[in-house]
């Protein structure tokens, strides 16, 4: 295994600990102000769950100055009885320490992969330091069927409000989902629950000199897991409520990471997902039930007017990956009223399939060709905005459905123009 060697404390905490049934991982970055409650919860979880398991919670930290490490080590529940627990009778240990690697969240999961076979852990989990809706039922739910029901991987199924997890649902859902053929809801959901040994599968892939160490890890993980035929499912995990981020905010980092793994899987999975035809659910496990979400306040006036402006600057980058027909389209929404402004779904599945096509022909550096794709992003985030400001949750998803399916129907124009 071509991991860098444990720091001299950590190696020596694994040795005490020998070998636990579960591992629940928690990566942060200045995250004191919110990771107690996720450490509680984590600790209640296991308690009232899996009281006759081992277990070990790790914090895997990029080196905050905040305080983050010193607000894990001394999070403890007070007092048991007053949620209803007994104490375990297996122990529970806490490991914090500060991953080595490129700074991001998958160097951060590559330290609990790791630690995960070290210890020979049968189940694992990890979840973002910055939930605030986490409860000790999600550590059921993403554990229990690994544990019991033979499954590898679980994906979060979670009720976000219909503005948020705009990149997942434009453009990281439909595709992974005509790709692959599984209909995972939330393939960059954030939280997941893994076995021990598709840990160990993911540590033999040499990615941690790439974007999958920063934020690629989310998509990287399931789209990893599914196309080498784990066996996966997703629970119902009720509301995700966290740190949220505006969708019209700057998130070319962040698409461009996201993105730019999700294109360099399609290349070392083309065969495989050449032969996909269609989509088929997943199995779901947990109690689906309704939950009142944090509004997401967005500027679509602010997102369109960046869209014309990329019709502007970005003419002949956009030519020369969508064509001249699709490009006239483009155009022509640019001098539609911001009222009126729509971006049609069979343009946008183009849209994206034709950019999967330049990045796989390599037609211009990785970071360029996406970075240009941003002010499209946004035209179709702003255009969603405006459709769905005042349908109910259910017709929102049924958009996203929608689109889905065209995504599905026109792959055989990717697959055409791939090959």
């Amino acid at each position: 295994m071509n991991s860098p060697a444990f720091r001299k404390d950590v190696q020596e905490q694994l040795e005490a600990i020998g070998q636990v049934d579960i591992v629940v991982g928690i990566p942060s970055y200045n995250s004191a102000r919110t990771i107690g409650h996720v450490v509680r919860a984590v600790q209640a979880g296991l308690t009232k769950y899996f009281p006759g398991y081992t277990a070990v919670l790790i914090n895997s930290d990029g080196g905050s100055s905040d305080g983050t490490v010193d607000v894990v080590q001394n999070t403890t529940i007070e007092d048991f009885s007053a949620i209803l627990l007994q104490h375990r009778t297996e122990p529970f240990y806490k490991m914090a320490f500060p991953y080595s690697g490129i700074p991001g969240k998958g160097s951060a999961f590559r330290a609990v992969f790791e630690i995960a076979a070290a210890l020979n852990a049968k189940a694992c989990a990890v979840v973002d330091s910055d939930l605030r809706s986490i409860t000790p039922e999600w550590l059921e739910l993403l554990i229990t069927p690994i544990l019991k029901n033979d499954f590898d991987y679980i994906t979060p199924l979670y009720h976000r409000h219909k503005f948020d997890g705009t990149i997942t649902n434009s453009i990281v859902y439909p595709l992974t989902r005509a790709l692959y053929g599984k209909r995972v809801r939330q393939p960059i959901g954030g939280d997941f629950g893994f076995s021990g040994e598709l840990a160990k599968f993911y540590l033999t892939k040499d990615v941690w000199q790439t974007d999958v160490a920063r934020f690629g890890i989310d998509i990287w993980m399931t789209t990893t897991a599914i196309a080498n035929g784990f066996k996966i499912a997703q629970s119902f995990l009720g509301a995700k409520i966290h740190d949220a981020k505006d969708p019209g905010a700057d998130l070319s980092d962040m698409l461009y990471q996201v993105v730019s793994s999700t294109f360099g899987l399609m290349d070392g999975y083309a065969e495989q997902w050449m032969q996909v035809q269609a989509s088929e659910p997943v199995p779901s496990f947990g109690f689906e039930y309704s939950v009142g979400l944090e509004p997401v306040k967005v500027n679509t006036a602010r997102m369109i007017n960046i869209f014309r402006e990329g019709i502007d600057n970005l003419h002949d980058i956009w030519l020369s990956i969508l064509g001249a027909g699709d490009l006239r389209e483009v155009e022509r929404l640019g001098a539609l009223d911001d009222r009126a402004f729509r971006f049609p779904i069979a343009l946008w599945t183009r849209v994206i399939y034709d950019y999967a096509i330049a990045f796989h022909q390599r037609k211009m550096p990785a970071e360029h060709l996406i970075k240009s794709l941003t002010p499209l992003y946004l035209g179709k985030t702003a255009s969603f905005i405006l459709e769905a400001e005042h349908m109910e949750a259910h017709e929102a998803e049924a958009e996203i459905e929608k689109l889905c399916l065209e995504f599905e129907s026109s792959k055989s124009y990717l697959i055409t123009n791939w090959k």
